[in-house]
């Protein structure tokens, strides 16, 4: 993720911080309670997956100023229908930001937690769960060596979103597959990831 993206986080001020799993699990509880819940309203679901379709889908790695505003407009405003699910979205982004920035690694706990309430609560909102879940909820599973988790949340995750360039890079990472290989190559040789990885 590029040094733009964290910066965002870093600085968004989202004022709520947890430090473990345990916190995290009992601030989102706290934060729900509170959150004008509406099954019939996507913006919330909508925000998310353009953060994955212009930063993690697409080939550059860069937030629009127009996303930001967006993300700052619905964070900013008590009436945004699912609140919670963005907060808890922007407290795991802020996380990760922080920790990069520091050079420290992420609580993997932290990560994994938010990433299982987040998956819970799409699904149960929205009854889909946006690919970018899927996508972190990966990364924090693997990061914490839980890698038979890690690849079953991979193999739903393509399942749902079979066409996910970061969910088959990391596929392909796993498993050196080359007909996965070929296919990053010939269809996705600019994507930032499959360059970061060299894949070649």
């Amino acid at each position: 993720m590029k040094k733009l993206i964290l910066a965002f986080f870093f600085c968004i001020g989202l004022n709520v911080s947890a430090q473990s799993g345990a916190q995290v699990k009992d601030l989102f509880q706290k934060i729900k309670e509170e959150a004008k819940i509406d099954k019939n309203d996507r913006t919330v679901y909508e925000v998310l997956d353009e953060f994955y379709n212009k930063n993690l889908q697409a080939e550059n790695d860069e937030i629009t100023s127009e996303t930001v505003q967006r993300i700052e407009k619905l964070a900013s405003d008590p009436n945004t229908k699912n609140l919670h699910i963005l907060i808890l979205f922007l407290m795991y982004q802020q996380h990760i930001s922080r920790t990069s920035m520091a050079g420290k690694k992420p609580d993997t706990e932290f990560q994994t937690e938010t990433m299982k309430l987040l998956e819970n609560e799409t699904s149960e909102v929205y009854g889909k769960v946006p690919a970018i879940i899927y996508i972190y909820n990966f990364e924090a599973l693997s990061g914490g060596g839980k890698k038979n988790e890690a690849k079953t949340v991979l193999d739903q995750g393509l399942k749902e979103y079979p066409d996910s360039v970061p969910l088959k890079v990391y596929r392909y990472l796993d498993t050196k597959d080359e007909a996965l290989k070929n296919d990053l190559v010939k269809n996705h040789s600019h994507h930032w990831m499959v360059q970061q990885y060299e894949i070649k």
